[in-house]
């Protein structure tokens, strides 16, 4: 039998609150408008982000797509409640991977998903979006947001991010012309970026830490703080580098390490050779892997390990190009070279006793991938 129907059901009732919607787009309508640069001067609200090319100065331009999101690094920030700078992250994902490229990041849009829309929350993400866009360069043209109670539990959301980038044409960077002899300088990381945070969670949830504790590598700051130090985002100074003509190849390194992202960008018949010796392991990932007892090698293919981007240069612009990254705010180091290979491309990761994981006194490491 069908029961009487003498309830008058609302959206919000359901667990939608449109309301709640329309507040956050009044919050981050300022936001958006933070990150406008020539080609996107457009408010929000239409059903589409507009972006016009010619003016942002493009005659023949071939457009680089991305998008990716946060991962797992999102439960450390609920948990440790702490929202302002995964929106940073957001953006770094995206618009790292288009400059490995040689493209010029122009415009992005986020898509936030949450089973409970928290106005307050999700406005501190957005302005992190904002962040990372004004740090790009490149406008924050659109997005979307979606309520759906009993898809995610109360207080979880998760993130999207999409990018848009250019470069004219014949100007795309490729990693064709990498060759023997070639040298492999590192950009330093802000830490442990957005990768590996499922392995990061297990670890201070099995050895009984909790996010508001003090971070043990990092006086000042809590582990939740520290853990959330957002993706460096490389655009700018990537982007010098490539005007000057010094840039053969960019490897963002990301989920796979060194092991896994390096060869991405090399031609067959080539073998990067990456000495851990030439920079310090940075506290953190110094930590996790005595806290782990992770083994070296899978260090190497986890985590960027202190090295957030790769650039291959000729052996004779070596110099130069470090010098313009080091203008434009970047910690280099000279981490390897290119040398014959045989077959597809590859990656070894070799260095000296002790530097790595110095607490557990692991013996010289040789990765290879």
């Amino acid at each position: 039998m069908v029961a009487e129907n003498t309830q008058s059901y609302t959206y919000k009732q359901a667990g939608v609150d449109i309301d709640a919607g329309e507040a956050l787009v009044e919050n981050i309508k300022p936001l958006a408008a933070s990150t406008r640069r020539p080609g996107a001067d457009a408010d929000l609200g239409g059903f589409g982000g507009l972006f016009d090319l010619r003016a942002a100065g493009f005659n023949d331009p071939i457009l680089v797509a991305a998008n990716d999101g946060v991962g797992t690094k999102l439960k450390v920030a609920i948990d440790a409640e702490l929202h302002g700078t995964v929106g940073i992250d957001l953006v770094a994902m995206c618009v790292n991977d288009l400059v490995v490229q040689g493209a010029e990041p122009l415009l992005f849009l986020d898509y936030m998903a949450t089973g409970h829309l928290d106005v307050a929350q999700m406005t501190d993400v957005v302005a992190g979006i904002a962040e990372g866009c004004r740090q790009a360069g490149c406008a924050l043209i659109g997005g979307e947001t979606a309520e759906m109670p009993g898809m995610y539990q109360d207080k979880d959301y998760d993130l999207a991010g999409f990018a848009v980038g250019a470069a004219e044409r014949g100007t795309l960077i490729d990693g064709s012309t990498v060759q023997a002899g070639d040298v492999l300088l590192g950009l330093a990381s802000n830490g442990t970026h957005s990768n590996g945070y499922s392995l990061i969670r297990r670890i201070v949830g099995d050895k009984g830490f909790s996010y508001a504790d003090k971070a043990p590598f990092d006086n000042g700051v809590t582990l939740g703080q520290a853990l959330l130090a957002p993706t460096k985002i490389y655009v700018k100074s990537c982007l010098a580098a490539i005007k000057e003509g010094y840039v053969k190849a960019l490897s963002h390194i990301t989920g796979g390490g060194f092991l896994e992202n390096v060869p991405r960008v090399m031609p067959k018949n080539t073998l990067a050779e990456i000495d851990s010796g030439a920079w310090q392991l940075p506290a953190v990932f110094g930590w996790l892997q005595n806290e782990g007892n992770i083994e070296t090698a899978e260090m190497s293919r986890t985590f960027n390990c202190g090295i957030g981007m790769v650039v291959v240069v000729s052996a004779e612009h070596a110099a130069a190009a470090k010098e313009v990254f080091e203008e434009h705010g970047e910690t280099v180091y000279i981490i390897g070279q290119i040398t014959e290979g045989s077959g597809s491309p590859k990656c070894r990761v070799t260095g000296r006793a002790g530097t790595w994981g110095a607490e557990k006194n692991w013996s010289a490491i040789t990765a290879e991938g």
